[in-house]
């Protein structure tokens, strides 16, 4: 993690409001799945520690859409591993999940926004389960939509209705300068 000294004021508040966001229960949720898809145990470190070079982000990703990631870096320098994180985005990104729900390099590399990067992992698992991923799951099933079709009868039948629906949400709107049980001394 780089070192950034103390924080102050506005950054200070939040840094404590994505810490407060943490879950260790999600982090270990994410954890198990993703050993589980890869095969193999995370090294004995910090959960954002193994997580760090996105080797492990980059196997999973290969699991789930073989070829998705071609060369996974295992040495090297800072900017190296980096590339992992980045191959790990992209191939997320091509598998389905949106922006919002990825997270920047910096996030997991130095350690900013760990819960983030949480929610990338536990988002994949949600995909991987609606491209019927047929190994473990993560978290609950996606759900398709169901588009509806109504023919013209039903829809000119449901405009009648609206009216009475409505009628109830307004009673009272027109009782201006009314006393409701306030008393009022002079």
């Amino acid at each position: 993690m780089a070192n950034y000294g103390p924080s102050y004021g506005s950054l200070a508040e939040n840094q404590a409001k994505i810490a407060g966001k943490r879950s260790v229960d999600l982090d270990q949720e994410a954890q198990q799945w993703i050993e589980a898809v890869i095969g193999e145990k995370f090294p004995k470190c910090s959960y954002e520690d193994a997580l760090k070079d996105g080797i492990l982000l980059c196997k999973l990703i290969n699991k789930l859409q073989p070829g998705s990631v071609a060369k996974i870096c295992t040495s090297g320098g800072g900017f190296k591993l980096r590339e992992n994180v980045s191959a790990f985005q992209t191939a997320a990104r091509a598998y389905g999940l949106p922006d919002s729900e990825l997270f920047q390099t910096v996030d997991l590399f130095e350690k900013r926004n760990i819960p983030q990067v949480t929610q990338c992992i536990h988002a994949l698992g949600r995909h991987a389960q609606k491209k019927k991923f047929d190994g473990p799951t993560l978290g609950p099933k996606m759900s398709d939509s169901h588009q509806r079709e109504f023919t013209e009868e039903q829809l000119r039948a449901g405009q009648g209705m609206i009216g009475l629906l409505n009628e109830g949400m307004n009673k009272g709107a027109n009782q201006t300068g009314q006393n409701f049980g306030l008393s009022r001394h002079i």
